[in-house]
């Protein structure tokens, strides 16, 4: 997921938020100032249920965030790189580059997050219930330990993309050894947690309340479509197997030499090319990054004899570069940037690019070849 706002690093790790998150912390705020907070204390100003309804809003954003860094440190702990966690409408996402070896790996990772939320929730409410202070702040401290508490009993409901379908996926995985198994019973089991929630929703909103209705219809129409969304990715990791980055690529594409300027790499190049980005190279010949058609038009006419491609290159991201003979599956896990999803070099050579239009070509030809084995 695209972070709107970087937050900086925890644990070495990127922390983003989603600018969703802009709109659960308002909700949040205005329930809690505008309805819970007066409804739990009458009598106080204002102003007072306002700033602790901010406070609290923000102390559950980092409740939140606990619970995905302890994702991301336990995926770490189990050599599953992690790229990032970032914060959004309806919780948070940590990108992980790739997935854990083994069951109990998984499992670990899993479980740890909706662990820290009961975790989190057994500090607030024992704060709440025991600890000293004004009535209005240890009704925030209850709410929040109760916004917790939901968090890790609904985290653990068995469907993906819950981590609870996470460990369904894992246990199926450990019992039968079938890793693809284990993948089809937790996107199914996501699939229909969704629609069960949806018709529930359905039904809150005809006898009761359209509000919380609507919600669990958001929610679980959210989780039916990520469901299906992982079958598909699933379904097209099990149409590559074999297949490698050469049978992919586009081979030996035209190169954008980074001493070259503007005016005349367009002029002798690009103007003949069909290509619409290019891979930038030094003079040893490594690529270094990329420039797109759009890049190059947007450099005024007056400065393209003295614009070098070098300073419009956007750099290649970590894990850019392939070679030929490397699994295409790895291309699933990381989007094209600038149109450019990976550089294919050979003996020190850019030997072809893989595109956005070539990723995409790639995984209908994928899903094309996993229905064919599920229907043989």
């Amino acid at each position: 997921m695209k972070q709107s706002l970087r937050l900086g690093r925890v644990a070495g790790i990127p922390v983003g938020v989603h600018w969703s998150v802009l709109v659960i912390a308002a909700l949040i705020a205005a329930s809690l100032g505008g309805a819970v907070l007066p409804g739990a204390v009458p009598g106080q100003s204002p102003r007072l249920y306002w700033t602790l309804a901010v406070a609290t809003a923000v102390l559950f954003l980092g409740s939140l965030l606990a619970h995905e860094l302890a994702h991301a440190l336990v995926a770490r702990w189990r050599a599953v790189p992690v790229r990032s966690i970032t914060l959004w409408l309806l919780g948070g996402v940590t990108e992980m580059e790739g997935e854990a070896r083994t069951p109990r790996g998984e499992l670990e990772i899993s479980v740890v997050g909706p662990l820290t939320s009961l975790v989190v929730a057994g500090f607030a409410f024992l704060a709440a219930a025991f600890a000293p202070g004004p009535r209005l702040v240890l009704s925030a401290l209850m709410w929040l330990a109760l916004m917790n508490l939901l968090l890790g009993i609904f985290n653990m409901l068995p469907g993906a993309p819950l981590d609870g379908g996470r460990v369904l996926h894992s246990l199926v995985w450990w019992r039968t050894g079938d890793r693809v198994r284990a993948d089809r019973a937790a996107t199914r089991a996501g699939q229909g947690l969704g629609l069960l929630l949806i018709a529930l929703g359905v039904a809150e909103v005809v006898f009761t309340s359209w509000s919380g209705g609507l919600w669990l219809m958001i929610i679980g129409w959210f989780l039916a479509g990520a469901a299906g969304g992982e079958m598909a990715a699933r379904s097209a990791r099990e149409g590559l197997e074999g297949v490698r980055v050469r049978d992919v690529m586009t081979p030996l594409p035209d190169v954008a030499p980074a001493w070259l300027d503007v005016e005349e790499f367009v002029s002798g190049v690009a103007s003949r090319s069909r290509q619409t980005v290019f891979p930038v190279v030094a003079f040893g010949g490594d690529p270094i990054g990329s420039v797109t058609l759009e890049t190059l038009a947007a450099v005024p006419p007056a400065r393209r004899g003295s614009t070098r491609l070098g300073d419009l290159a956007r750099p290649l991201p970590p894990g850019r570069v392939l070679g030929p003979d490397d699994d295409a599956a790895a291309l699933l896990e990381r989007p094209a940037s600038g149109g450019l999803a990976a550089v294919v070099t050979e003996e020190g050579r850019v030997a072809g690019m893989v595109t956005a239009q070539d990723v995409a070509r790639m995984v209908r030809l994928a899903l094309l070849r996993g229905r064919e084995e599920r229907a043989g």
